[in-house]
């Protein structure tokens, strides 16, 4: 486009279409690489085995391999190269700069090879979603600064006056992502490839699962819905059934979805408002959920017939479907009672993959084959490899999600079950149970292996079709827009203009007074109620006396890209303050609930440094639910002091071994060294052998380093020099060694990991009991437990 060409004049603009070609080749290969990763961890679950006695490749390390590459590389490139490609026609301007789009795709693609290779590693933040070392964070980050500076500059050159709705899903996308991020990955560092969360125990958990929920939201859901909205119209010919629709869809779901994290956290020490406020806010996350559904599908009206000749369609109509059944899952499982059963379990795990799979994979396959033919030129290579592809990737999700369904209620019912009398379990020994879900984790294996199978048809397909086009880059003719003006010849919309207005002020107080209503004393909150009620009977009035005045005012907005993206980051901001500010900021060691943890001595914080590289948390949880099951199965229910100075917190979402709160002193030091040197001495376990700690040795060097910055998050340490500190760790180590080869006969070297391992191990569950103290808040940092309940005794180790 000419540089000095002027406002209304036409111009021919030719669109930057190198960009989402790179980002779609990123697309095929590295689904290959999650989807084959993914494929040898759920066989690992089957046959131990296949961890192959090598420490880069068991479960621990490579299941966050797998979620990483699922989401970041995955679904990642898959989302960049539908946001650049509709971005443009959206804006009718080519993309900002081109450097910088070469920049994102570069240092994204060098961010996922430096995950590949640090994860096998055991180089890891022990946060699940967050496991990436501090330099790579940094580099995240910066690289999402690109992205969002190229995008929003391009909105800024934009040559159409209007916002379109796929454009407001990926303002919310950018926008929500970077505060999650950068909040969640707060840390310090302790050497160039380890650092400590800022955030720890009861609060640690919260951001952690305030990030990590959202990250689903605003990085698996919200951006492909803007995909959604832009290429399910342009595949099917048909308009977007209903504008209005995608309005209420848009604000209720950014403003809605932030609130939902808790829910990831029922029956825990999670404070009971926090529990309820996200089983809330996930309920209601039904309804702009499938509004969003149903206006995916019924734009295909008139369209249907397609479904029989062009796979395309087929793929776009199954994802949606698929988004619809996962958004009613989810909310399902965040009802309290349910989330007792299925927490922890393989029902989980197959509702996480009916999203990624069926939802996100499902539209990634639908996107590639409508892109790639115009992006080289020519027609797809093969319309019944695809057709094929489709049948293949359906069965293989339905047998997939219907297995995890299977495995984890049935696991879910025998870890409840009780005797005659109710006070003896059935099966006490957690691997009892693994042993009766073998069939349908052998049935998850073969649906993810036809999923992976189609997407080799895929692979092959979309490398056929480029090899027979060439790349071709769009030009379009079109007229300039003036800067600075509205459709209506208005000047650019001011601040007050935004903010001080019917929608916006009516929503804010709506909002506050219904906060009221839920944190305010008896009484208080009904007037609080009240009068919240009373500012919706009166919005409602006003909007409709206003004859289109609140229409007019939002037309006006979306001629607007950064009020927009303000009143967006309001919408997001509300939820993420009103909980994290209130639990990051309580003293926590105030609300211990009479147990107060007892800090690690140097050789345990390093035996669990080892725990955490391990991936251990992936399998064994270190969370007591407040479940008459569970502390009968492990003991007294964890109390918020319990892991006040973890950091990072390990309280995990899935077992597939037992939980580990109570662990340190039920087992010698002898059956900790051979359990983690042959598993298989508990008949039906499939945890992997661990040689390498008994041959490695642990980090006695770095321990001074952490130390001091546990001491700076707030673990009372007392003052010791480098000297003393790793004095403790040997003269600790020394008599493990020495309990070893007294007790059992076994001799090994006092500074190996396995020794600093079965340190940390012993030490699991010791507090000190200060009951009677520590009430703190009432309230505020309470789990949700009868006041004169507590549970079997366990005695301070």
């Amino acid at each position: 486009m000419e540089p000095s060409a002027s406002p209304g004049a036409k111009a021919t603009i030719e669109f930057d279409d190198r960009t989402p070609r790179l980002f779609l080749i990123a697309t095929v290969v590295w689904a290959l690489v999650a989807m084959a990763v993914g494929t040898l961890v759920a066989s690992q679950l089957n046959w131990w085995k296949m961890n192959f006695d090598l420490e880069w490749l068991t479960f621990g390390r490579l299941r966050p391999l797998h979620t990483n590459a699922a989401i970041f590389a995955f679904v990642g490139n898959m989302m960049f190269a539908g946001i650049y490609y509709s971005t443009q026609r959206l804006c009718k301007c080519r993309t900002a700069s081109d450097r910088l789009s070469k920049i994102h795709f570069w240092g994204w693609q060098l961010i996922i090879v430096a995950a590949a290779i640090t994860l096998p590693l055991g180089l890891t933040r022990g946060h699940e979603y967050a496991e990436l070392i501090w330099p790579i964070n940094i580099a995240v980050a910066a690289v999402w600064v690109v992205f969002g500076v190229n995008f929003f500059w391009t909105l800024a050159r934009r040559n159409e006056r209007s916002l379109y709705v796929a454009l407001w899903f990926y303002i919310a996308t950018i926008i929500t992502v970077a505060m999650l991020y950068i909040v969640n990955h707060l840390q310090i560092p302790t050497s160039w490839t380890h650092a400590y969360p800022v955030f720890g125990g009861v609060q640690g958990a919260l951001v952690q699962w305030w990030y990590g929920h959202n990250a689903v939201a605003f990085f698996l859901t919200t951006p492909i819905l803007g995909i959604m909205y832009y290429y399910l119209p342009k595949a099917a010919g048909r308009p977007v059934y209903s504008y209005r629709l995608s309005i209420v869809h848009f604000w209720s779901l950014v403003f809605i979805y932030i609130w939902a994290g808790p829910h990831h956290l029922l029956n825990t020490d999670l404070p009971k408002w926090l529990q309820l406020l996200g089983m809330f806010f996930s309920l209601m996350l039904w309804a702009p959920s499938w509004g969003g559904m149903l206006n995916g599908l019924l734009t295909l009206r008139g369209a249907w017939h397609k479904l029989r000749t062009d796979p395309v369609i087929k793929f776009f109509a199954v994802a949606v479907t698929f988004y619809g059944m996962a958004t009613f899952e989810g909310p399902l499982l965040s009802i309290r009672s349910v989330n007792a059963l299925s927490h922890y379990t393989d029902w989980t795990i197959g509702h996480v993959h009916s999203g990624t799979l069926g939802w996100n994979g499902f539209m990634a396959a639908g996107l590639i084959y409508w892109m790639a033919p115009k992006l080289w030129g020519t027609k797809l290579y093969s319309k019944n490899l695809a057709n094929i592809h489709f049948w293949l990737g359906l069965v293989g999700i339905l047998l997939y999600v219907a297995a995890m369904w299977v495995s984890g209620i049935m696991q879910g019912l025998l870890l409840n079950a009780t005797k005659e009398g109710g006070t003896l379990l059935v099966y006490p020994e957690f691997v009892e149970t693994i042993q009766k879900i073998q069939l349908p984790m052998f049935a998850r294996l073969c649906g993810g292996l036809l999923y992976l199978v189609g997407f080799v048809l895929l692979a092959y397909n979309f490398f056929m079709t480029v090899r027979q086009g060439k790349p071709v880059d769009e030009t379009r003719e079109v007229v300039l827009l003036e800067r600075g003006r509205g459709r209506r010849g208005h000047d650019t919309m001011t601040f007050s203009e935004t903010f001080r207005n019917d929608p916006v002020v009516y929503t804010l107080l709506g909002v506050l007074f219904m906060l009221l209503w839920f944190f305010m004393p008896p009484y208080g909150n009904l007037a609080a109620l009240a009068v919240a009620l009373t500012l919706s009977y009166m919005a409602v009035q006003k909007f409709q006396a206003g004859h289109g005045a609140w229409s007019r005012w939002y037309d006006r907005l979306l001629e607007n890209w950064m009020p927009f993206s303000i009143l967006t980051f309001v919408a997001v901001a509300i939820g993420g303050a009103v909980q994290i500010i209130p639990a990051v900021t309580v003293n926590a060691a105030k609300n211990i609930e009479g147990h107060l943890q007892t800090p690690y001595t140097p050789l345990e914080l390093a035996g669990r440094d080892i725990y955490v590289a391990e991936g251990c948390y992936n399998c064994h949880s270190q969370m007591v639910r407040t479940l008459v099951r569970e502390v009968q199965r492990y003991g007294d229910y964890s109390r918020i002091g319990d892991s006040i100075y973890d950091h990072p917190v390990q309280w995990g979402s899935k077992r597939s071994g037992p939980d580990l709160a109570h662990e340190g002193g039920k087992r010698s030091h002898g059956w900790h060294y051979n359990h983690m040197l042959d598993p298989r001495m508990i008949e039906g376990s499939t945890m992997p052998r661990y040689p390498w700690l008994f041959e490695k040795k642990a980090d006695f060097k770095s321990l001074p380093k952490k130390i001091a910055v546990m001491r700076r998050l707030g673990v009372p340490y007392e003052p010791m020099t480098a000297n003393v500190i790793r004095d403790k760790a040997e003269r600790q180590a020394l008599e493990i060694a020495k309990t070893l080869r007294e007790d059992d006969k076994i001799f090994i070297e006092h500074d190996r990991q396995i020794v600093a391992l079965i340190a940390y191990l012993q030490k699991l569950g010791t507090y000190e009991d200060v009951e009677g103290e520590g009430g703190g808040t009432p309230g505020l940092l309470k789990p949700d437990v009868p006041d004169n309940y507590r549970g079997p005794k366990v005695s301070a180790r």
